[in-house]
């Protein structure tokens, strides 16, 4: 059987305010170019299909339009399940139809799919048998069958549980940890020796490296797993929430797909991929991983020698196809108009930051400068203030408010005096 795992996939996300919808619909036509060419029976979306609970219609409309054409009109197998971001009720709303094309849609931890017709022709994939949180899926053309726990996001509320109110965070950890860990040896025991066993969540595990773009499912840990609480039965473990491509764990192989696009700066230079796996009963998986093309990196540039740095570095074509955060070391103020233009530059630049790096003096220079300003009107120390704060000079007016506010307060410190 041929696995597919990808996840995280934030439909309707911004970066920096910029729509990425086109770059979104591009892994769409990629992820299921991939499906259709590597001939793979079974994909697995691991959570956070949407950016937040209220997506935009188009957001809605391209989940669903890849659903069907992952699907291969019930021919592939598809399991969504809910993350933190989802609502899990959208999520498994369209369920009652998905079904009958091979798709099983979970919004909470424990719900269960929906079985098969009895009368489903054996070229379409089937649900065999299911309960909460599992099911057995066969597909049309593969030997064997896969025993599926899904498990979407398991908070407490989600769980519909209440594991402690009065415990520590340590102790809301472990025992976080014990809870999931007992659910899937519970669930475990329907794996079987002649099927492919197969895990899917939406959880912060512990030993998995974070980017800023992961907004927390945890406080203090405590809703994080140890990567004890996985079964070795388990043939593969697909996670999502964490955005990084990541494997964890051999035994059993413990993975995260990673999200698709990166959602923050703090994933420039990151690959982005899914993970494809041969598997057989009683065999160790064999993993692929796929690095997608479809969306534009990410770049982070620090000139430290002005705009003129970064003139020369568009020039040159440096990382033409990327979004860009840039970092201008600047020693003194930007004159606005130029700020501007360089904005203009390129429509690559989604931030731009300015750092002000003080200049080295020596301190016979410190010393020259101290005494210049000691000689200094306090009017000249505002002009000289104003003009490298605002990048030109003050007007009368302001002058003519500055010295009338200087006045009253050397009358105020006066009459305090008196």
């Amino acid at each position: 059987m041929r696995v597919l795992h990808t996840a995280d996939w934030h439909f309707g996300r911004l970066l920096e305010g910029r729509d990425r919808r086109l770059e979104q619909e591009a892994f769409v036509a990629e992820l299921c170019a991939i499906a259709d060419e590597r001939n793979v029976d079974v994909v697995l979306i691991a959570g956070d299909v949407y950016d937040s609970v209220n997506p935009p219609a188009w957001a809605e409309e391209l989940f669903y339009e890849a659903l069907e054409r992952l699907s291969k009109n019930g021919k592939r197998g598809v399991v969504v399940i809910a993350g933190n971001h989802d609502q899990p009720e959208r999520v498994r709303a369209a369920a009652p139809l998905a079904h009958k094309q091979g798709i099983v849609l979970l919004g909470l931890p424990k719900e269960a799919p929906f079985c098969t017709e009895p009368d489903t022709p054996a070229e379409q994939v089937r649900i065999l048998q299911g309960g909460p949180s599992w099911f057995e899926l066969a597909v049309p053309g593969v030997a064997h069958s896969a025993v599926i726990i899904a498990l979407p996001y398991p908070s407490e509320a989600r769980l519909r549980e209440l594991i402690s109110e009065s415990f520590s965070p340590e102790q809301m950890q472990l025992a976080f940890s014990e809870r999931i860990r007992d659910l899937l040896a519970d669930l475990s025991g329907h794996f079987r020796a002649d099927t492919v066993n197969l895990i899917m969540s939406h959880m912060f595990v512990m030993g998995g490296n974070e980017s800023d773009s992961e907004r927390p499912i945890q406080i203090g840990g405590t809703h994080s797993v140890s990567l004890s609480a996985f079964p070795e039965q388990a043939d593969y473990v697909a996670l999502g929430h964490l955005h990084r491509l990541q494997k964890l764990s051999d035994k059993p192989l413990v993975r995260y797909s990673g999200s698709p696009l990166g959602y923050s700066f703090s994933e420039a230079g990151q690959s982005k991929a899914v993970v494809m796996l041969d598997l057989v009963p009683g065999e160790a998986p064999v993993e692929e991983i796929i690095y997608l093309q479809s969306s534009k990196p990410l770049a982070r540039w620090k000139a430290t020698e002005g705009i003129g740095q970064v003139e020369q570095w568009l020039a040159e074509g440096r990382d033409a196809e990327a979004w860009i955060e840039l970092e201008l070391h600047v020693s003194d103020t930007i004159d606005p108009a130029e700020f501007q233009r360089l904005k203009k530059l390129s429509d690559q630049f989604l931030k731009i930051q300015r750092v002000a790096v003080k200049p080295e003096v020596s301190s016979e220079e410190a010393e020259e400068t101290r005494q210049e300003r000691a000689q200094m009107s306090p009017e000249q120390l505002f002009r000289r203030f104003y003009e490298r704060k605002k990048g030109m000079q003050p007007d009368e007016k302001l002058i003519q408010l500055f010295s009338r506010l200087m006045v009253n307060e050397q009358a105020d410190e006066g009459g305090g005096l008196a």
